[in-house]
């Protein structure tokens, strides 16, 4: 596997692949080729979503003077293609088909890749525990070891700009760009107030309203951490924001949490799919709700074993979870949907406590499973506006 670092990545929203990935293909693309005049045709759901996900816009800023072409077809390579051409005295000087693979990875066809090195000796989670078993040490631990110098002041990086995206969305209020005209809500979550409230409800509404926050923030653009996406970046920070807070947790305990994330999100990465236009929502906050319960595990020092259970009831339950986002915002249901998740994470772990010896799903079998479901599933369903509540919703 690789390193996390090309898992956690900070950029701006709202989604990995539909701006992040788009952005870097036409930055290396124009240092190939010095043109005039530049095109970018979009395939399947870049173009299907595109204008939801300000895609065309991000490719406009990128290169100037471009013309952006929305394409009905399906390209069978990848959901997420693109083509760029180059031209020069009105005639075609130079293309490239680019994959936007997910995460903000791109990979440009036919070229040979001297990718980053895969850095970890193992690839699935039952090897992993394994090791750390024989080695006495935890999962943080052993990506320290693997990850090598710095990576505590990567972690950090990654912590901190979580925080400012929590911060910064808390204090947003109006309403988000984009005809939905979707109500931001953080604000309002975070400064309620009622009489008597229980512990439990106080609790719901400060990780939803951190969720919220994030998100929010996502869909107009702003800066985030993919954990393992921008469309699933809320759902994370959410659980170390409010776990940190309400147990005073030292900063030692938030990077092993985010590390022994890391380890998950890189599983599900590398054996299957975090791209929403690949495997559905499920992909997507279903890694990021498995992320955020193996977080929250280490977070409390549970053990090897309750960690992968807490990571593997949360995935296993957001199975077949479809990829619809209405008019291709990265608003309605993914918004909320990040809030339900980093409850559902905290839920997960609890469980995990209490019931990781009698379990019979491994997580390398949910994560399978995932993406066998994800191959399954109808291609309306993701990434593509095509189906669900994208199909269903009705403006009132």
């Amino acid at each position: 596997m690789k390193t996390i670092r090309e898992l956690y990545k900070i950029g701006r929203g709202p989604s990995s692949s539909h701006t992040m990935g788009p952005a870097k293909a036409c930055k290396i693309f124009m240092s190939r080729h010095r043109a005039e005049h530049y095109k970018v045709v979009l395939y399947g759901s870049l173009s299907l979503t595109g204008k939801g996900h300000l895609t065309d816009q991000v490719i406009k800023e990128t290169m100037g003077n471009v013309d952006v072409v929305f394409s009905s077809d399906f390209i069978d390579e990848h959901p997420n293609t693109m083509d760029l051409i180059a031209y020069k005295d009105q005639s075609e000087i130079a293309r490239a088909r680019v994959y936007s693979v997910g995460g903000g990875t791109i990979r440009f066809e036919g070229e040979t890749y001297e990718e980053t090195p895969h850095i970890y000796p193992h690839q699935r989670f039952s090897e992993i525990k394994a090791y750390c078993k024989r080695e006495g040490i935890k999962l943080a631990d052993y990506v320290r070891r693997f990850e090598g110098e710095g990576i505590d002041d990567f972690l950090r990086m990654v912590y901190k700009t979580m925080v400012a995206s929590i911060e910064l969305g808390l204090h947003e209020e109006g309403v988000l760009p984009g005809e939905l005209k979707v109500e931001r809500k953080a604000h309002h979550l975070y400064t309620k107030t009622m009489k008597h409230e229980p512990p439990e409800i106080y609790e719901n509404r400060m990780v939803s309203a951190f969720a919220f926050a994030v998100n929010e923030m996502n869909a107009s653009g702003g800066t985030v951490v993919t954990a393992p996406t921008c469309g699933a970046s809320g759902t994370m920070p959410a659980v170390l924001r409010y776990m940190h807070l309400r147990h005073n947790m030292d900063e030692k305990r938030i990077l092993d949490a985010i590390a022994t994330a890391g380890i998950i999100g890189n599983i599900i990465k590398h054996n299957a799919s975090i791209s929403g236009a690949e495997a559905g929502c499920q992909a997507e906050v279903g890694s990021a709700c498995a992320m955020a319960a193996a977080a929250h595990a280490a977070l409390f020092k549970l053990t090897v074993d309750q960690i992968e259970y807490a990571a593997e009831i949360a995935l296993e339950h957001h199975l077949g979870l479809t990829c619809d986002p209405i008019l291709g915002y990265v608003q309605i249901p993914c918004i909320e949907r990040n809030a339900v998740a980093a409850l559902r994470a905290i839920d997960a772990c609890g469980l995990a406590y209490f019931l990781s010896d009698s379990r019979k799903i491994d997580f390398d079998t949910a994560v399978e499973t995932m993406f066998e479901t994800g191959k399954d599933m109808p291609a309306n369903y993701r990434e593509t506006s095509c189906g669900g509540l994208a199909k269903t919703f009705k403006f009132k």
